[in-house]
């Protein structure tokens, strides 16, 4: 048989009664009942007070918590949370320092605590993550060093109208320079963007992107249209890896911000939309605190870059030694009778071809086949020595990254030219060499 479970309570109320009918000393049933004669009397006076109310426990909790967030200090976090729903207890912190410097406001944790009470906080989802990887191109070190620009990814309106944003932002200050909708995504369509920032703010250093179109292209040096037009306006494109997003992170975790802040859900209509984009923009430069940056804004770390552009587009200068050539509307050029294909992209811009230093191994074509429309490919290993003829001179072309460069010092982990390296890509045309 087991032991008889008793309760708190009950056996407080025998206490009382057994001392009631003082049929036996109270000390004596202070020992019987195992406790001390001061808390005898206490449970004593609180049954005399309150009745049986009074053996239950009482609370523990302070009457006065000189801590506790003042109701006027709580109401303006939870209004500022929900006027922005994905902002965390950071930057609300930051946005309300901003606006009442001479409030003593809470710590984030109990800012934290306050949301999770008031249900106002979401739970995210755990994922596996793979470990981090170091970008080549991670360094900025001030404004206007390097710019990164994307499409974000597109996405459907109420009204069925189709939005693809195209950004753009400043890869030290996180500034959002533009933020705009495109009907297309060619370079038509993103040259006037581009024109417009750098007319307004000056130009980068260095311009980031992907190596979709039309950012880049497959032919030579990776060159597409619109980054000739960058070259042209004194800018150096500056393209990540294939396949790894994480090199341009910054730009990307922009990307998701603006995801959730203007478009879920999406906008009714298109015009709507643009409306939001708008918002965002202004909102994410001039309100929103950014960690990275010590809880500043972007606009308080961004300032105009001193190399202004006059809308110019110049042409390269090419040494006397160089024998210049242009490039055709098809992408070739004429070499000794012969047609070589470069990039369509460079159609119409000259090429500048020079001698190389030493014998060098280069292969266009397959003897015997058409040399119309057809761009260069590096031969298997196991074939070169039977496909490769040698001569004394090459064609070269200064951006984006080839399989020639594969062994070269200067290049980084992802066999990409490093943008200060002094390694040029190197595409090999018989008999010339040729910069742009």
């Amino acid at each position: 048989m087991g032991f008889r479970e008793t309760w708190a309570v009950d056996e407080r109320m025998r206490f009382v009664m057994a001392a009631e009918q003082r049929e036996e000393p109270f000390a004596a049933i202070c020992r019987r009942f195992g406790v001390s004669r001061k808390v005898g009397y206490k449970w004593l006076g609180r049954f005399q007070e309150a009745g049986v109310e009074g053996l239950f426990d009482r609370s523990r909790a302070p009457l006065n918590r000189p801590q506790a967030i003042a109701e006027e200090v709580g109401e303006r976090c939870l209004a500022a949370r929900r006027a922005h729903p994905t902002w965390g207890p950071l930057k609300v912190r930051a946005f309300l320092e901003r606006q009442a410097p001479a409030l003593d406001w809470p710590a984030a944790s109990t800012i934290g605590l306050l949301f999770d009470r008031e249900g106002l906080t979401v739970k995210r989802k755990l994922r596996r993550r793979s470990p981090p990887s170091s970008a080549p191109f991670a360094h900025c070190g001030a404004a206007n060093d390097v710019w990164c620009i994307d499409f974000k990814g597109w996405f459907m309106t109420g009204d069925g109208a189709r939005c693809e944003p195209l950004t753009l932002t400043d890869g030290h200050s996180r500034y959002l320079l533009r933020c705009q909708a495109l009907a297309k995504c060619d370079a038509e369509h993103v040259w006037p963007v581009l024109d417009a920032a750098f007319r307004e703010f000056g130009l980068p250093r260095r311009l980031r992107s992907d190596n979709g179109p039309p950012f880049a292209s497959a032919g030579v040096g990776g060159l597409s249209r619109l980054s000739v037009l960058v070259v042209k306006a004194g800018v150096e494109p500056e393209r990540i890896a294939p396949g790894k997003p994480q090199q341009n992170g910054r730009h990307e975790r922009m990307h998701l911000t603006l995801l959730n802040d203007a478009a879920t859900p999406p906008a009714k209509s298109l015009r709507e939309q643009l409306d939001r984009l708008r918002a965002f923009q202004r909102l994410y430069n001039e309100e929103r605190p950014h960690q990275a940056l010590g809880n500043a804004t972007p606009a308080e770390h961004y300032r105009v870059s001193p190399r202004r552009w006059d809308g110019v587009l110049r042409e390269p200068d090419y040494p006397a030694d160089h024998e210049v050539r242009r490039v055709r509307s098809n992408g070739e050029i004429k070499w000794r009778g012969k047609l070589v294909y470069l990039n369509c992209g460079l159609a119409g811009e000259p090429i500048g071809l020079a001698h190389g230093r030493g014998r060098r191994l280069a292969r266009l074509l397959r003897p015997g086949r058409s040399r119309r429309h057809r761009p260069w490919r590096r031969p298997p290993a196991q074939t070169q020595t039977r496909r490769l003829w040698t001569c004394g001179q090459r064609c070269a072309l200064p951006t984006g990254s080839t399989a020639s460069t594969a062994a070269t010092p200067g290049l980084n982990g992802t066999r990409i030219v490093s943008p200060m390296s002094s390694v040029r890509s190197v595409t090999y045309v018989p008999g010339c060499t040729a910069g742009y």
